[in-house]
């Protein structure tokens, strides 16, 4: 078993419960294939970074699973099927969960090298 991590983009003109009858319908080609899933995070409507289908937002789902690989191929014919889903992404998941962060509330690196840019000075 490995363990993958799924972003669905939905439509926004999809409701809630509209998208967790998806996400179910979904989630059950891989629980039906001895998969499991571990973590399901809505991270709800986000702009997009360029339109998709003449729209500027999508609701966001990160989903991550553990699951042999015989069963994505299928999953993925499932995924292109749905009209409202607009774009999907299926990779391996090497580290640590993911969660919405935007880059203004992000902490700042810290840069352990600050002394590097002294010592520029010097040689000049």
């Amino acid at each position: 078993m490995r363990t993958y991590e799924l972003v669905y983009i939905f439509d926004t003109a999809l409701t809630d419960e509209q998208i967790g009858e998806k996400l179910e319908k979904f989630h059950k080609q891989i629980t039906g294939a001895g998969g499991e899933i571990t973590a399901v995070d809505q991270w709800g409507k986000r702009q997009l970074a360029y339109p998709i289908k003449k729209k500027t937002s999508g609701n966001y789902v990160v989903v991550q699973f553990t699951a042999e690989t015989e069963p994505l191929p299928e999953l993925e014919r499932v995924l292109k099927l749905d009209d409202d889903l607009m774009r999907y992404l299926i990779v391996l998941n090497e580290g640590e969960p993911t969660a919405p962060m935007s880059i203004a509330t992000r902490e700042p690196r810290s840069d352990d090298d600050d002394d590097d840019d002294d010592d520029r000075d010097e040689e000049d």
